[in-house]
């Protein structure tokens, strides 16, 4: 049966869950399924392009990545549970932002292309080979799952510019993730 999702809250820059190592998940249980029904809700109604489960506050390695749907507004989520990497392959650099670090957009170098293998939502190994924005989203999407956020990924230089931004999102946001000063960041 196909579950309902809900929006659910995105944590912000400064909440400890997006600087956690995730869990694996044992089972897809009804709860994990309820879990990626309301992430599909959250990515789209967020306009994202990918989502980790611990930017809803979640410690589970859960991603989903839809980079293509706001061109043409037809939804392909591809759904992740405990992804790893087999491959790697050549060198891009593009601008990223992500929803929990609202209004801040930089330059990451990644692999140009990737192939990941992963659990779907009906617990089917599956392998996917990617490249361009699909690429990215999962090795971006991944990070999130290692406590790893896209501005870690930028070059020194440009992090000292950064800093006075993410600083004061970060004491700005309290320990359930929320943004005090703003909660509609993103």
């Amino acid at each position: 049966m196909k579950k309902r999702g809900k929006l659910l809250p995105v944590r912000i820059i400064g909440d400890k869950i997006l600087r956690q190592v995730a869990k694996p998940v044992t089972e897809i249980t009804d709860e994990i399924r309820q879990l990626i029904a309301d992430l599909k809700i959250t990515l789209y109604e967020k306009d994202g392009v990918g989502l980790a489960a611990p930017q809803v506050g979640r410690s589970l390695r859960i991603i989903i990545s839809d980079p293509y749907w706001y061109r043409d507004n037809r939804k392909n989520p591809r759904v992740l549970i405990n992804p790893k990497f087999l491959e790697f392959e050549g060198e891009t650099t593009s601008e990223e932002g992500c929803l929990s670090i609202p209004r801040i957009f930089e330059k990451v170098i990644r692999a140009e292309r990737v192939v990941i293998e992963a659990l779907d939502e009906n617990g089917e190994l599956r392998q996917y080979s990617a490249d361009g924005l699909f690429a990215t989203s999962l090795q971006h999407e991944y990070d999130h799952l290692e406590g790893i956020l896209f501005v870690d990924r930028v070059p020194k230089l440009k992090k000292v510019f950064l800093k006075r931004k993410i600083r004061e999102l970060e004491s700005t946001t309290d320990e359930n993730g929320i943004n005090l000063r703003n909660e509609k960041l993103n």
